[in-house]
């Protein structure tokens, strides 16, 4: 069963942060610039929250708020929900499909060493699955 660990073999470990009092309109163009749907928010090194399009689209735009004018900290996530590189690919779908989250910050103790996402989730569970059915397939063929 694939573990976090793997995919971050895979896709890396490159994090984007920005701080919880920075513009709202920083961050959206950080996500824009990166093309990343979430960003760690980061006090000092230390994880604060996570904001996303979701939270920017829910908590500024529909409520006719500045993006200008509203810090990171007024509409980022927290409590956030995190995995350590042990979790399985499976659990972490788990975790996500029942929390609605896209997003899985990746700790090691206190510090973040990565962000995977839904998408990276789902691609882990295709390969798997493709994997499996080309052993199948091998087998049956002799």
């Amino acid at each position: 069963m694939r573990q976090v660990k793997h995919l971050l073999e895979t896709k890396g470990t490159k994090v984007y942060s920005i701080a919880p009092d920075v513009p709202v309109l920083e961050a959206v163009k950080q996500m824009a610039e990166r093309g990343v749907g979430a960003l760690v928010v980061l006090r000092g090194d230390r994880l604060a929250g996570i904001v996303s399009e979701r939270d920017y689209a829910r908590k500024v735009i529909l409520r006719g708020r500045s993006s200008s004018d509203t810090a990171v900290s007024e509409i980022m996530t927290e409590p956030v929900l995190t995995v350590g590189a042990e979790a399985s690919v499976d659990d972490c779908m788990r975790l996500c499909t029942d929390s609605h989250i896209r997003h899985l910050p990746v700790v090691d103790g206190d510090r973040v060493i990565g962000m995977i996402s839904i998408g990276d989730l789902v691609k882990a569970v295709i390969d798997e699955q493709a994997e499996e059915i080309g052993q199948l397939h091998r087998y049956i063929a002799g």
